[in-house]
């Protein structure tokens, strides 16, 4: 569809690849304007020109999200640039594995909270008072099934993603009555980066597409918690419910995912 200066907007992170990338695609087909942000400045750059798109229909914006400084200048240069997003999707996270025994696994701890939770509220930081003034907006927590209970060697990964739904609880309970939406979408297995090199079954996996047209359908439905696909949602529910003892059995001896540098 063509895009116009008048068509909603969307600002994305971690757009250069997977599931970013998906999104921006889905976007773009439904005539939105795109506001990209990656640290691969570059690879956003030649995506948007293979997909035809000028500098008045996608903007792009190198940040880091894990530095506060730098995500929150990109989401103020796409306000003053492209003006207020309709829909604001904190997807950039990453993954690892990580050991607590080892003493430098707790630095991964800490890049993995920096960037999927510090990360996701310093990218909706810029839009918050802007949503709020013009009544309406959506602002998108890309969490993961892996939220629901913790899995070994997953310990900084499980912890950030329970952490951004209890955040997006919170921060929808503030937004109550503003006509500022807050969705949280929980993906199970999708074929990304992230998840080519897991070494243990991935029941339900979806590609990005099939993924991005579900969470395209559940934001503009305006859901506050969605599963995707909803058949993880129905196994994790049924997780939840385990006792502990059967949880911890049941995932005894299950692979790890790999720790920082660990060959396959």
């Amino acid at each position: 569809m063509s895009q116009r200066p008048s068509s909603p907007l969307v600002f994305i992170t971690g757009a250069s690849s997977g599931i970013g990338q998906a999104l921006a695609e889905r976007y773009r087909q439904a005539g939105f304007r795109l506001a990209l942000v990656a640290r691969r400045e570059e690879t956003l750059l030649v995506w948007a020109r293979a997909q035809g798109l000028d500098e008045q229909t996608c903007g792009v914006y190198p940040a880091d999200v894990s530095n506060i400084d730098s995500i929150v200048a990109a989401g103020q240069a796409c306000l003053a640039r492209q003006g207020v997003p309709d829909v604001v999707i904190a997807n950039a996270g990453i993954s690892v594995g990580m050991d607590t025994a080892e003493r430098d696994d707790l630095q991964v701890m800490v890049n993995t909270f920096a960037t999927n939770n510090i990360g996701m509220a310093a990218t909706f930081h810029p839009f918050l008072n802007a949503m709020r003034q013009r009544g309406s907006g959506s602002l998108v927590g890309i969490g993961s099934v892996a939220a629901i209970r913790g899995l070994p060697g997953h310990g900084a990964y499980c912890a950030s993603k329970a952490a951004v739904v209890s955040y997006c609880e919170s921060l929808r309970g503030e937004m109550r009555g503003t006509g500022v939406k807050v969705v949280t979408l929980l993906p199970g297995y999708v074929a990304t980066p992230l998840t080519q090199r897991n070494r243990y079954p991935m029941p339900f996996l979806l590609s990005p597409e099939a993924f991005a047209d579900k969470a395209f359908a559940a934001i503009a439905a305006g859901v506050s918690y969605r599963v995707i696909p909803w058949p993880m949602g129905v196994v994790a529910k049924l997780l939840r419910m385990l006792p502990n003892a059967w949880f911890d059995r049941l995932f005894a001896g299950r692979p790890r995912k790999h720790r920082q540098g660990e060959a396959d």
